[in-house]
């Protein structure tokens, strides 16, 4: 496939910004070497994706899954799954539970180090001014860090707000899609319609017994 001569490229771009982003947080490195030499399989279904993260002193490296070599840890994942996790590796815990599921994930391997790696992903907290006073000062580059922090948090404020009118007109206003509320009451309609139809089901079955 045409893609996958972007993959090595696609490789050393992710494990770049990776260990730029570890540069920035001294815990989460030190937390990394206690786990020197441990690697992470990601598989993703569509688009047929494989790729391992090991662990190599305080820096990631990232290349193909090893033919002939079980990782400690393996998840496999559709995209839509993989992506549904994102806040937790940002540090916010994993999904909220009440929402409805996306894709699917499936971890195997070393419960321990599933447990650890999230750890450090909830407490990683990277010095974002650390770039910006480099170039331009500790003065001015704290500012600018500031500025872009504040510019970042009101295009995410107003995009929830966006996102959040959007789907209050698709579901009430023009009725293109059914809201959760709305479509789990018809799961529960369903539910029971089966069950009535089960219990007639077995009635029927029973007179046709006796009347034998």
């Amino acid at each position: 496939m045409p893609f996958d001569s972007l993959k090595p490229l696609a490789g050393r771009t992710l494990e770049a910004a990776l260990n730029r982003a570890l540069a920035l947080d001294a815990e989460a490195r030190d937390g990394l070497r206690a786990l020197d030499g441990r690697s992470v399989a990601l598989h993703v279904a569509a688009p047929p994706l494989a790729l391992q993260v090991t662990v190599a002193g305080d820096r990631l490296r990232v290349g193909p899954v090893e033919a002939g070599r079980e990782a400690d840890l393996s998840v496999r994942s559709t995209l839509g799954g993989l992506l549904s996790q994102l806040p937790a590796l940002m540090g916010r815990g994993l999904r909220n539970d009440n929402a409805p599921p996306v894709g699917k994930l499936r971890i195997e391997g070393d419960a321990d180090l599933a447990r650890r790696l999230q750890r450090l992903a909830e407490r990683f907290d990277p010095d974002w001014q650390q770039p910006f006073a480099a170039v331009f000062g500790d003065v001015l580059g704290v500012q600018i860090a500031n500025a872009v922090r504040a510019a970042l948090r009101h295009a995410r404020d107003a995009g929830g707000a966006f996102a959040a009118n959007a789907a209050e007109y698709v579901t009430e206003e023009s009725r293109d899609v059914v809201g959760r509320d709305e479509l789990n009451a018809f799961y529960d309609d369903v539910d029971t319609l089966r069950d009535d139809v089960e219990r007639i089901a077995a009635r029927v079955g029973r007179l046709r017994g006796a009347r034998a």
